[in-house]
């Protein structure tokens, strides 16, 4: 079996370039990590300009959201937000299960206590009889497994890059937690401007219905126009009442990110009057630095290369020493005033040599495994350079879009007050304002929503950039 086991380490991708026996003379089998070649590019698609030293990424998030009420939720989602502290628990678990791994490098002490009466058929000389006696034993154990080929160690370093990647998700849930609760409350005021343009547009669509009334009243117009003033002004009442509820579900759903129960949220800057930070970005190569998700995807790979030095350590025997010491006696006082009376000494060797290919098939799923943690490391690697790709493409679009939507809301403003004229004068029939009225303000939302997608695409950036992550974990929960 060791034999073969030689075989299988000599002819593994993974195993380190001096094969088995090099691995043997450092007493540690298996092979030794090196990080997957990935080469990125030099710059990310769609920037525009040349790469800077200084990163959007580098910034701490109260320096990126600069809205105080935006700060204030981030700042309570950060301390009371469910999913962070399941986060940080299992951060903690983690902790716990390397020293669970790395035990067994120590000599394993224990004590076991006795105590026991019997009847037994005895024969004597006189003839046959039955004995009754008690017996007491107190003893020690102490038991150490040599890791001469480095099993243990292996698990170690398995359970510790565990440990590293659980402590790279907390900081991905903090990142997700900030972008999320930014990305909401951004939407909740892009839903508030998206209201006001509603019962503005009501109140336009009930003026015009008035007008279109006292036309028909005095016979100057049919009732056609009224009929159609009154569905358009129906239809923004039905608007209004279905943005009121979008609002109160947005907020029903930032109360939970923060960790609260459902209520009303404070408002800060209205949306219009949102600045959007400058956005620099920084080396390519440090993304893979800061991005929590690349990190945890690494540790994890260096957590599947420990266990294929596991699986492949198990292949060779298992070498140990036990101790034994105590004492016994018939009666309990005896127990320790008769010394130690009882003590064994004992080296043990123990190997596989058949057991239906078990051994060989959990080697080869754990490198297998390990080839599929090295996959989706790097295709995490591509999906992060597409999400700051996407981002910078939202943000270069969005400045030309948001600029004719505001020219085009100017020109249907002058057309609407162009067609009431008109109307008033006789020259223009009631389709015509109507018309005009109709084509404005779903102009005014697309504008709003582009507002807010210039913000969300901030958000978007600094989050695929890795933000804030060198931040400690009191400088997340706490702003300077």
């Amino acid at each position: 079996m060791v034999l073969i086991a030689i075989a299988v380490a000599g002819c593994s991708p993974t195993a380190a370039p001096q094969g088995l026996w090099g691995k043997l003379w450092s007493l540690e089998v298996g092979p030794d990590y090196r990080r997957p070649e990935v080469k990125p590019v030099e710059e990310f698609r769609s920037q525009i300009g040349p790469a800077e030293a200084r990163s959007l990424a580098d910034l701490a998030w109260w320096k990126v959201f600069n809205d105080k009420v935006l700060q204030e939720l981030i700042v309570t989602g950060l301390a009371h937000n469910y999913d962070l502290q399941l986060a940080a628990a299992r951060v903690e678990q983690a902790r716990a299960l390397v020293g669970v791994a790395a035990s067994p490098l120590y000599p394993q002490i224990g004590y076991q206590g006795l105590a026991g009466r019997e009847k037994a058929f005895v024969p004597i000389e006189e003839g046959n009889g039955n004995i009754t006696f008690n017996a007491f034993a107190g003893l020690f154990n102490v038991a150490w497994e040599i890791d001469v080929w480095g099993r243990i160690r292996r698990s170690t370093e398995a359970a510790r890059a565990a440990l590293f990647a659980q402590e790279d998700i907390r900081r991905d849930v903090m990142l997700t937690l900030v972008s999320d609760i930014a990305t909401s409350y951004y939407s909740l005021l892009e839903l508030d401007r998206e209201l006001a343009i509603a019962q503005e547009s009501a109140e336009t669509y009930k003026q015009t219905l008035d007008l279109f009334t006292q036309r028909f009243q005095f016979g100057k117009d049919s009732k056609l126009p009224v009929a159609r003033a009154q569905a358009a002004y129906d239809s923004s009442i039905a608007n209004v009442a279905s943005l009121k509820r979008a609002i109160v579900q947005q907020e029903n759903a930032l109360s939970i990110l923060v960790g609260e129960f459902p209520d009303r949220i404070e408002r800060g800057t209205e949306l219009t009057q949102q600045a959007t930070p400058s956005t620099p970005l920084g080396a390519t190569t440090d993304i893979m630095e800061r991005r929590p998700d690349i990190l945890q995807g690494e540790q994890n790979v260096i957590g599947a290369n420990a266990q294929v030095g596991v699986a492949l350590a198990n292949f060779f025997p298992r070498i140990g020493l036990s101790a034994l010491y105590g004492g016994q006696s018939m009666n309990i006082g005896d127990v320790v005033d008769n010394s130690f009376s009882i003590w064994s000494i004992a080296g043990s060797l123990a190997g596989p040599i058949f057991q239906g290919g078990r051994i060989f098939e959990t080697y080869y799923a754990q490198q297998a495994f390990w080839e599929g943690t090295i996959a989706q490391y790097k295709q995490t690697v591509l999906i992060a350079f597409r999400e700051v790709s996407d981002a910078l493409i939202a943000q270069t679009t969005l400045v030309d879009q948001r600029q004719a939507l505001e020219h085009q809301v100017v020109s249907l403003k002058e057309a609407v007050d162009l067609a009431l004229l008109r109307y008033n004068a006789g020259r223009a029939s009631y389709f015509e304002v109507l018309e005009a009225e109709q084509l404005l303000f779903p102009a005014q939302d697309a504008l709003a929503q582009t507002q807010r997608d210039q913000l969300l695409a901030v958000v978007n950036l600094y989050k695929a950039l890795g933000g804030g992550w060198d931040l400690s974990d009191t400088q997340w929960t706490k702003p300077r």
